[in-house]
């Protein structure tokens, strides 16, 4: 008895090489700007004023607050909001190691194999219940290992949507700015 239990674990063992290996490490970010460079870049401290017609510090101060609230009620973009930080990249990874339905499976299935099979045949029965316990757990393993993937897959779009929507409003709020800046007689750069 127990030298049948002894290889269906070996055999459980032998199955579980052949489950699907971990998830490979999230790939990089594409190349391109990003929102940290994207904000810095186009929206944010890089509008540059210069009074071109002798205005006081004043009434520059007075207008770039003007034109600041415009130009956020045109782009619906505040680059002074504290929730514009960069999003941290979560990844969806399967919660328990990769093989362990398949190690589990072929365990149980021994275990009910033995049991089952004929009081002479308990080996034949374990082994059999261990490949057969084997091959559902794995398919359990590919399932849930599939399932990470596809919601990784998702937020990593969602991500690259919600980036490329504040880009455009940075760059929204930077033409607003400069517009109404111009507007009142500054140079901008």
């Amino acid at each position: 008895m127990f030298r049948s239990i002894a290889t269906a674990l070996m055999a459980a063992c032998c199955l579980n090489a052949y489950a699907d290996p971990p998830a490979a490490p999230p790939a990089a970010p594409p190349a391109g700007p990003t929102a940290d460079s994207a904000s810095s870049d186009s929206a944010t401290s890089e509008v540059f004023v210069y009074a071109s017609h002798g205005q006081s510090d004043k009434q520059l101060d007075r207008d770039r607050y003007e034109c600041h609230n415009w130009a956020v009620a045109q782009s619906h973009y505040n680059p002074s909001d504290p929730h514009l930080a960069p999003h941290q990249q979560v990844q969806v990874v399967a919660a328990p190691p990769a093989g362990r339905d398949t190690v589990a499976g072929a365990m149980t299935g021994a275990v009910i194999g033995a049991a089952v099979g004929a009081p002479h045949e308990s080996g034949g029965g374990a082994i059999i219940g261990a490949i057969a316990g084997g091959m559902m757990g794995a398919a359990s393993d590919n399932a849930r290992h599939q399932e990470a993937q596809r919601i990784n897959a998702q937020s990593s779009a969602d991500e690259q949507a919600e980036r490329a929507r504040l880009e455009k409003q940075a760059s929204d709020y930077r033409r607003a700015i400069s517009a109404c800046l111009e507007g009142r007689g500054y140079t901008v750069k």
